[in-house]
């Protein structure tokens, strides 16, 4: 198929009942369901987290018209078919998209306590994008399959099947190992996920943030109570000025994953890009000043290179209308920024995609906006 524009962030919203009849009747009672408000309109519940009332994320109307609650699924845009999908795609002039999950994903669903019905629920929703959603056009609905975070054994089963199914890429909400933090442990899955051809994405970031959801590196030495507190973990420290995705990105290259597998590249979608050329250079400064006392106390690793060489070789960054970060893209780099509409949430440039590039891309190099347009996406995702 000839590329023209590719979405590498998009979502597929799709109600509860369209997938959800496929987890097995032991784990049902533990699955999420869908309700409807007194407002009339669709909400979620699942075990273990806060109602989610839908809204925004289904935002396929003009910006005056947005509503955080009482809308419904039936006859939304972005929530219907993948027949349907495919025809407002046309009218956004996309002719393919990136399909992440809706509503929080795995991350939402992690609130269900039993492994075995968390799991029942991940490949539920999977199953539905193998067997009833890409097979409509597996060429343009690059729909990502979802990746369980009960370790490591569950998370390649999941990656093969996934892979078996005919999906490009699949979605990760915390490390393959279930850590805070990536481990050697998890190349197994990196490498496997190279070998299937199957890429490898990261939704903003990962759910492991702050400090409370455990540390961002597993530091061999323990520090003595008297240090300062920003010293106990000090990768943090590093990533003062990253926005999203930046501390999961430094975590990976302090892992050493980089320099195992010098071939593994890794998306962090919707994280935006005009951010970036000042991280990559506080970064490398912040690590200058640092390294030393926190290998000394902690036992950060010393890297063979700066750590924004190693973000700037392996990671690509997702930005949808971002006309500061098409600016500055030269520092960013072309050929690691993906540009999409986020379609059908909030900040969507659907239906008028085609007019948010051209004022995007106002006086660039067309083989420089092919790239962030389309190229990029069709290198990573092996298209």
């Amino acid at each position: 198929m000839d590329y023209n524009v590719i979405s590498a962030d998009s979502h597929l919203e799709i109600p509860i009942d369209r997938w959800v009849h496929r987890v097995p009747d032991e784990y049902r009672a533990r699955a999420p369901r869908g309700i409807r408000l007194a407002n009339g309109g669709d909400a979620w519940l699942v075990e273990g987290r806060p109602l989610w009332a839908v809204g925004l994320e289904l935002s396929g109307r003009p910006p005056e018209d947005y509503q955080p609650t009482g809308l419904t699924y039936e006859g939304a845009a972005g929530a219907g078919s993948p027949e349907q999908r495919l025809t407002e795609m046309e009218r956004d002039g996309v002719d393919a998209e990136v399909l992440f999950p809706g509503v929080g994903g795995a991350n939402f669903w992690r609130g269900i306590a039993q492994d075995d019905a968390y799991r029942a629920v991940i490949h539920a929703y999977n199953e539905v994008l193998v067997e009833d959603y890409v097979v409509a056009d597996p060429q343009r609905l690059l729909a990502l399959g979802l990746i369980p975070e009960t370790g490591l054994d569950d998370a390649l089963a999941e990656l093969r099947y996934c892979a078996l199914g005919g999906l490009k890429g699949v979605c990760l909400n915390g490390w393959p190992c279930g850590r805070s933090y990536p481990t050697e442990e998890d190349d197994v899955f990196w490498q496997e996920a190279m070998n299937l051809g199957l890429a490898v994405t990261v939704h903003i970031q990962l759910r492991y943030r702050d400090a409370t959801d455990g540390p961002a590196y597993p530091y061999p030495k323990v520090p003595t109570p008297d240090i300062h507190p920003q010293a106990t973990d000090p990768l943090r420290h590093l990533a003062a000025f990253d926005r999203r995705g930046g501390l999961n990105a430094l975590q990976l290259a302090f892992a050493g994953t980089f320099d195992r597998l010098p071939d593994f590249r890794i998306f962090f979608a919707e994280t935006y890009v005009g951010w970036l050329p000042i991280f990559f250079e506080q970064v490398d400064m912040l690590y200058d000043r640092t390294i030393h006392w926190a290998n000394e106390y902690v036992g950060l690793p010393i890297l063979d290179h700066n750590p924004s060489e190693y973000l700037r070789r392996h990671i690509y960054w997702g930005f949808v209308n971002d006309p500061f970060g098409v600016k500055v893209r030269d520092d960013v780099g072309i050929d690691r920024a993906m540009w999409s509409s986020d379609f059908p949430h909030s900040v969507t440039t659907w239906p008028d995609s085609s007019t948010a590039i051209d004022a995007m891309f106002a006086g660039v190099l067309p083989e420089e906006r092919e790239r962030m347009v389309c190229g990029n996406a069709m290198e990573f995702f092996n298209l």
